[in-house]
């Protein structure tokens, strides 16, 4: 099995628990299940926010530890100062997240996207619950039905929707339940990173659906490329977790960006 197939395998048995542990019921009797929700297409729309998806990561599985000592609270204060939103990993096995970080970050108010493997109406309850304003759908480990069917439930619910695409064939997973569509530049079965992944799809997301590139975006140059290109988002985590401060870094890499802006 690639590390995909490893990763979504671990997650069945994970949502079999927590289904016994904590049933639906259980969980929209928690108090940010009925909490309005917050939309990232308007936030991304803002030309007072700076398009970044900033991402809160403590590890991965190609890059081991990232950061383990960073605290939730500092760092997304940092972020909500000027991101489009934020994007919080809730998968602990593979990425060291939890629900309790996303639950804390939650006192931000900006867009929070649940990054994890979604596979199970059961998530989607779950991430409603933790405050989450949005979730991922990776089109790698759903078919388009199933796109369909968590899409729906999660826009029942209030919630926007980001489809994860990695290549062409992935185009077929884009419906009317997806809002944003996210392009990855870094190939979840290989882990390989390319931007051009962004680039030469780019053109072939249907018009409405704002378009996010993933992955692999590290310096000033790249966004200004991308954006040029047609994105209107931007997902990064590594790039500011890596660090010893992410606050510190995210906020340094957003001067930088609004100095190239202002003087371009």
């Amino acid at each position: 099995m690639n590390i995909l197939d490893t990763i979504v395998a671990n997650k069945r048995k994970e949502v079999e628990r927590n289904k016994a542990l904590f049933p639906v019921d259980k969980l929209e009797q928690r108090p940010l299940f009925a909490r309005p929700v917050l939309s990232l297409c308007e936030f991304l729309a803002d030309p007072e926010r700076t398009g970044i998806i900033a991402e809160f990561k403590r590890k991965s599985p190609s890059k081991g530890l990232i950061n383990g000592d960073a605290d939730v609270v500092e760092v997304t204060t940092a972020y909500a100062a000027s991101a489009s939103g934020i994007s919080v990993l809730t998968d602990k096995e593979f990425f060291g997240g939890t629900a309790a970080d996303l639950e804390t970050a939650r006192i931000q108010n900006v867009p929070i996207l649940r990054k994890d493997f979604m596979i199970d109406e059961y998530q989607v309850y779950e991430a409603k619950a933790m405050g989450a304003d949005l979730v991922l759908l990776i089109a790698a480990c759903l078919n388009p039905e199933e796109v369909m069917m968590l899409g729906t439930l999660a826009k029942g619910l209030g919630m926007e929707v980001l489809l994860e695409i990695h290549d062409e064939t992935e185009l077929g997973h884009i419906c009317d339940m997806v809002d944003m569509v996210g392009v990855n530049n870094r190939n979840l079965k290989t882990f390989k990173v390319d931007i051009n992944t962004s680039l030469d799809l780019i053109g072939k997301i249907p018009a409405g659906k704002p378009a996010i590139a993933e992955s692999g975006i590290s310096d000033i140059d790249t966004i200004v490329t991308l954006r040029r290109a047609g994105f209107s988002g931007f997902l990064i985590g590594e790039n500011f977790m890596k660090q010893a401060n992410p606050s510190i870094a995210f906020t340094d890499f957003v001067n930088q960006l609004k100095a190239k802006q202002n003087a371009n």
